[in-house]
This record gives C-alpha cells, sequence and structure tokens, in this order.
C-alpha cells in the first residue's frame, strides 16, 4: 500500500457532464491515482456515466471542501461550470483536455498520467483567474447573483429584434446603442464570444476587462478596455425577448428598465498548469498563427482540414 502523498493528497475527480465516453479515461485517472496513494472524490453528477461505484461522491455544491485539488476530464465548457462552483473553496484545479481547442483544460489526454504525475510531484505554474459577479435587477423580483469566469452577456433572444441599452462603468455614462447585445468579458472569455464578436485577446497578466458590442447598428461602437476594478452597469431600454447569460450557462429573461451589474468577484479560480506552461504558446497553438494552409489541413481532423 503506497503512503499517502504530502501534497494534494485529496483529489477531486470532474468529467465532461453526460458523457458516455468520459468512463475509459476517468478509470485510468482513477487507477493511476490510487497508485501513487491519494484519496479520490467523484463528483455526483460524474458518478452517473461511470463505473466507479466503490468511491466516495459529494456534489459539485459541497465538493470543494472535501478536497486538496480538483482533476477535470472534458472541454472548456466543463471548465467553466466547475471553476465557478469551487471558486469558493480556493480549490486548484487542473484540466485534461477531452473537448476541441481546450483553452482551459490544457493537459492533454494522451498525455494526461505522465504531466500529471509531475504536477502533482510540484512541477506546475499556478495562475489565478479573474472572475466576475453580475447582479440582476429585475422589477418585481429579488436581485439574483451569479459568478461567471468568461462573460457576462446582456443580449437579444432568438425571437426578438435588436435591443437597446445604456452602458455605464464606475456610474460615468459610456454610451447608449441598438444592437444585438454587448459582453463584459475577463482576460480569460477574451478568446470566447467576445472574440467572435471582435473583441481583443486581453493576456490573463493584464488586471483588465473587455466591453465588447456585439453587432452595433452604428460601426462607431467599438471595445473598450477598462479596469478590472471597474464597476459595470447594463440598462436594458428597449426590447423584447431580451436576457442575460453568465458564461453561456447561466441565463436570466430581462424586461425592460432592468440592469445587470457587472464587476470583478471577491474570489478567483485558480488553475495548474504544465511546467512549461506559455500562453502566447498556447495561442499559436489553439488559433493555428503562422500556419499555412497545407501545414494547418495536415494536422486538422480529415473532416476538419480546409481545401
Amino acid at each position: 500500500m503506497p503512503a499517502s502523498p504530502a501534497r494534494f493528497a485529496r483529489i477531486a475527480i470532474v468529467g465532461r457532464y453526460a458523457s458516455p465516453s468520459i468512463a475509459e479515461p476517468l478509470t485510468a485517472l482513477v487507477t493511476f491515482l490510487r497508485s501513487r496513494g491519494h484519496a479520490i472524490v467523484v463528483e455526483a453528477e460524474t458518478a452517473r456515466y461511470t463505473t466507479l461505484d466503490d468511491l466516495p461522491t459529494a456534489d459539485a455544491e459541497t465538493l470543494g471542501a472535501a478536497v486538496d485539488l480538483a482533476v477535470i476530464v472534458g472541454g472548456d465548457g466543463t471548465m467553466l461550470t466547475v471553476a465557478r462552483k469551487l471558486a469558493p473553496y480556493d480549490v486548484p484545479l487542473i484540466g485534461i483536455n477531452q473537448g476541441r481547442l481546450g483553452f482551459l483544460t490544457d493537459v492533454p489526454l494522451a498525455r494526461m498520467t505522465a504531466l500529471l504525475g509531475s504536477m502533482l510531484d510540484g512541477a506546475f505554474v499556478e495562475e489565478r483567474r479573474t472572475l466576475l459577479a453580475a447582479t440582476i435587477e429585475r422589477a418585481g423580483k429579488p436581485d439574483e447573483e451569479v459568478l461567471a469566469l468568461n462573460d457576462v452577456v446582456v443580449n437579444r433572444g432568438s425571437h426578438g429584434s435588436v435591443i437597446e441599452i445604456g452602458v455605464d462603468v464606475d456610474d460615468r455614462f459610456v454610451y447608449a446603442m441598438r444592437a444585438d447585445g454587448v459582453i463584459v468579458a475577463t482576460p480569460t472569455g477574451s478568446t470566447a464570444y467576445a472574440l467572435s464578436a471582435g473583441g481583443p485577446i486581453v493576456d490573463p497578466a493584464v488586471p483588465a476587462l473587455a466591453l465588447v458590442p456585439v453587432a452595433p447598428h452604428a460601426l462607431t461602437y467599438r471595445p473598450i478596455v477598462i479596469a478590472e476594478s471597474s464597476r459595470v452597469t447594463i440598462s436594458l431600454q428597449r426590447g423584447i425577448d431580451a436576457a442575460v447569460n453568465c458564461d453561456g450557462q447561466a441565463y436570466f429573461a430581462l424586461a425592460e428598465g432592468d440592469r445587470v451589474r457587472v464587476r470583478r468577484a471577491a474570489r478567483s479560480a485558480r488553475f495548474l498548469h504544465p511546467p512549461k506552461h506559455d500562453h502566447f504558446a498556447m495561442l499559436r497553438e489553439k488559433l493555428h498563427w503562422s500556419e499555412t494552409p497545407e501545414r494547418l489541413a495536415a494536422r486538422l481532423p480529415r473532416d476538419a482540414a480546409i481545401d
């Protein structure tokens, strides 16, 4: 029986939700961690898609109190969910990429045990990422507060026309515009929806947020980078079927006159990366910078290769 390791003695295992293919890599992960003497707790929803019946489980809301580290096997969507729920416990996170791009889950599945072993022995780079706290103020309803790691987005619904919104920063009026919406993005979220909407990529080391209009009716509305200490207020002045969503996962319908207040959260998300992690190298790899069409086609799966 191996001795219980001093570093990260208790490890949570979280797998991509509702994914039948998650069972095999999770079983391999558990076997590896057990061989090292770690105590393992499986997130309750994950346990439904595996045969790890002999392991203790905990729901995502209480998991952080029981462990020293969480290992997430899945894509960035799974990591976003887990990061928000474990942030109050200041639990560090390691992401094993079973998704596509993997900006947050940066340990390749094929190298899982090799890289994870060295990281559990202390060879890692630790990084803290800003979280947003969004307060939704709606007439006739109690205020609701939600965390976001990527972004807070106010936008029109699928059946609505453009909306009119007003934006204030630290109680200073910025603009009112007709648009499909507006994004408040952290540096982490600057490579997500905000990037698709024409926003800048913000280095995670920069203490800033990005305000990114979505399809504004006047092209003079441009993305703005503001201090992460800023408090942003978005008011819905006109529009039907509008909503606010946080990380694309928590949705709240909005009516005219409702407001969304966004600020930096008191807690941050802790990520552990392999020792040679470099943000710019990651961007080059994930965004295929400096690739010729021939080299890119050779690297992509056959069904994703470009002509």
